[in-house]
């Protein structure tokens, strides 16, 4: 069996049943840790309907987040949560400020880690987007409709 995750009539992606829920499971993650609704709505007879409008606030949100980081686990732990996201984002028609995104965002750094050697930052904007970008294209290859 299979999930469908669809905007309007059409569907986005169709993942196998444990995929779907373990996605959704990281969704309400992220939806808590950024204080803010996905747009990705309850699962109701193996459907998933997301709202376009908000789910483009969650992704640009989860990417300010992502870009503000050079804390090892973090990264290690939602990049490719963050690289289905873009990609589904991608599918939905959902235009992503890039390069918004890759000048180092104003405000403090989030989740700095501290080694012997110093603090640790975010990478260089556009190959922060390069590499998010292409998590995405690595993943959305493997994402069935």
């Amino acid at each position: 069996m299979s999930q469908y995750f669809d905007i309007g009539d059409e569907t986005l992606w169709n993942p196998s049943n444990g995929a779907a829920r373990l996605f959704l499971r990281q969704v309400e993650v992220f939806e808590a840790e950024l204080e803010l609704p996905s747009g990705l709505g309850p699962m109701r007879n193996d459907e998933c309907h997301i709202d376009p409008e908000v789910f483009g606030v969650f992704v640009h949100a989860l990417l300010a987040r992502h870009r503000r980081t050079g804390h090892t686990i973090i990264l290690a732990l939602s990049e490719s949560f963050v690289g289905v996201v873009v990609a589904l984002a991608q599918r939905a028609g959902i235009g992503i400020d890039w390069e918004r995104l890759e000048a180092l965002p104003d405000g403090p750094l989030a989740d700095v880690q501290v080694f012997a050697a110093g603090a640790s930052a975010p990478g260089e904007g556009s190959a922060w987007a390069a590499g998010v970008r292409a998590r995405a294209a690595e993943l959305s290859r493997g994402m069935a409709r």
